[in-house]
């Protein structure tokens, strides 16, 4: 049986391939594939006559009763011709006895094999070897053939995509970075502007309120004199004395809890504002968890609950600013999935919350010691729908967001795993229980942008095994068992302590 497709075989396959638009997840199956299929009993000529007529077919794929045995290269089978008698011993007889004698390796694919990978696997290759057309198996058993050098101009087209993508990739984010500098300095002008005359207010506020003690003392000393004219009577009746002596206090004291809290806003806007910062300082993060909570408190006020659950932290050295917009990401979109939450409920299989439900946030922070180092774990929950699977795998990853056009731009979270992972040493996790089968273990229901799974070539197989166990024992440590969890999403931030 000899099975070949024309249309695509006997055209070049460079021109097709140069407008086939591939994406950095394309595969070898996406690919212009040769499909030449010969049974092994059938003699050499008939494949000699079909490189004669198609000069760019690579290979044949030999079977038995439609059963995959083997490949012959063009290159191979060839060479086997030009050897001295080649043609009398070959050509006359079955390929399978070519295909023993040549006794040639060649490299199998599945159909769903990445581009790169294959390219990557293609020229791992002994050199003698590297010019070998390479087998795709399809599904049901079907194979084909795809030439090595339509895979490397694949790969070179995909080398390009990602150089472009990663070119967009830093020009994004140096301009949010630009524009967050720009927000920082701004912010850090306008609570400046801001802190002065809130200063006075709280400074005079103490003023004002001793002067009027005394002022109220001084009128119950009036009221206590015999013989108090009709005009004075008068004028308390029209001033309402007795109520503006009694509401008096209340008015200034509201005011100084107003000034103190506009003091505590100007303070959590002076900690956001230093966003450019490029030497550490020595922070309370439980202040700039505080601050960021000042910042975002009129979404909050949208029936959200927000619940402290503070450890005993020490001081720590990090970019404070940069970790508020940490906190500040987290947060917000906590805030949005429960907003959707409240109007999606039953759209998730997962999600059946009760009916005295209600939104809330919780943030609990502490430190965990293991063997060798010591952490500042903050984890920030809520108890929404909790995120798909698919969707934790790809939350950190530039440009990836599902919010609609508008809303989201993908960029937060990637942004805040930098800041952690990159600035800090440190670790972004987020887990939602909801999503994942009870009976997996907890390591695995952990998604990072930087996994244990990730350890770079002979790194010692004793510290990825302690690393493994680091997350255990923090898994242990945080309350991850596979009961019934009561938050739908848990982003986790680990920071050394050093």
């Amino acid at each position: 049986m000899v099975s070949l497709q024309k249309s695509k075989a006997e055209l070049s396959i460079l021109p097709e391939l140069a407008t086939k638009k591939l994406s950095l997840e394309s595969t070898l199956q996406e690919l212009s594939l040769y499909d030449f299929q010969i049974e092994a009993s059938c003699q050499g000529k008939e494949v000699a006559q079909r490189f004669e007529v198609n000069k760019l077919l690579p290979g044949v794929i030999l079977t038995t009763e439609n059963k995959f045995v083997g490949m012959i290269s063009r290159g191979r089978f060839l060479e086997q011709m030009s050897r001295p008698y080649g043609l009398e011993l070959f050509l006359k007889r079955s390929l399978k006895s070519l295909y023993e004698f040549a006794a040639t390796n060649f490299l199998k694919l599945p159909g769903d094999t990445l581009i790169v990978t294959a390219a990557k696997l293609s020229l791992q290759r002994p050199p003698e070897l590297l010019n070998e057309p390479i087998v795709v198996e399809l599904a049901n058993g079907v194979y084909r053939l795809i030439d090595v050098h339509q895979l490397l101009v694949a790969q070179s087209q995909i080398h390009e995509l990602t150089t472009q993508l990663l070119d967009e990739q830093t020009q994004a984010q140096m301009l949010q970075a630009e524009k967050m500098a720009t927000l920082g300095r701004m912010v850090a002008e306008i609570a400046h502007e801001i802190k002065n005359p809130v200063n006075c207010i709280n400074g005079n506020s103490a003023f004002m309120s001793t002067y009027c003690q005394d002022l109220m003392q001084l009128v119950a000393a009036y009221e206590a004199e015999p013989n108090i004219s009709a005009k004075i009577v008068d004028l308390k009746e029209e001033i309402e004395l007795d109520f503006l002596l009694e509401d008096l206090p209340k008015l200034i004291e509201s005011m100084k809890v107003s000034a103190e809290r506009l003091t505590k806003i100007v303070s959590g806007l002076q900690n956001f504002s230093h966003l450019d910062e490029n030497k550490r300082q020595t922070v309370d993060l439980h202040e700039c968890i505080e601050s960021t909570l000042l910042i975002l408190n009129n979404p909050l006020k949208n029936g959200i609950e927000v619940i402290k659950n503070y450890g005993d932290l020490p001081l720590v050295s990090c970019y404070s600013g940069q970790l508020s917009q940490v906190f500040m990401n987290i947060i917000s979109n906590a805030i949005d999935a429960l907003g959707e939450a409240k109007s999606k409920e039953n759209a998730h299989p997962n999600f059946l919350p009760a009916k005295d439900w209600h939104p809330q946030i919780q943030i609990t922070t502490e430190v965990l010691e293991t063997k060798d180092s010591e952490w500042v774990v903050i984890k920030i929950s809520d108890n929404g729908p909790g995120i798909k699977p698919e969707i934790q795998k790809r939350i950190f990853e530039t440009f990836f967001t599902t919010k609609p056009v508008g809303k989201g731009t993908g960029l937060g979270l990637a942004i805040s795993n930098q800041i952690v992972t990159q600035k800090h040493g440190g670790k972004l996790f987020v887990r939602s229980p909801r999503w994942n089968a009870a009976n997996s273990p907890s390591p695995s229901r952990l998604y990072a942008a930087n996994s244990v799974s990730s350890h770079s070539v002979g790194e010692d197989v004793s510290k990825v095994a302690a690393k493994i166990a680091t997350l255990e024992h923090l898994n242990s440590a945080m309350g991850m068992e596979d009961s019934q969890p009561s938050f739908g999403t848990e982003f986790e931030i680990l920071l050394p302590l050093v």
